[in-house]
């Protein structure tokens, strides 16, 4: 039998030398030397955290994106 599986989504930034990965969806976030280590991470990280705390309901997310004014620094 397949095990039931859901998607996510990673947001992953660089910090200094390491890339930050956080899982807007469920609040976890993880770190790693690249990007590939840093969302590999992320899932161990939010599929320990589902195991303690199973999701009472299906979320849906939406992904999107905005723009604001460039400020120049003075």
């Amino acid at each position: 039998m397949r095990q039931k599986t859901r998607a996510f989504t990673a947001v992953v930034v660089k910090e200094d030398d390491l890339f930050v990965a956080e899982c807007p969806e469920v609040g976890t976030a993880s770190q790693g030397h690249t990007i590939a280590e840093a969302v590999k991470n992320l899932k161990l990280a939010t599929e320990l955290y589902l195991e303690e705390f199973p999701e009472k309901g299906k979320a849906h997310s939406v992904l999107t994106k905005f723009e604001v004014a460039a400020v120049a620094k003075t």
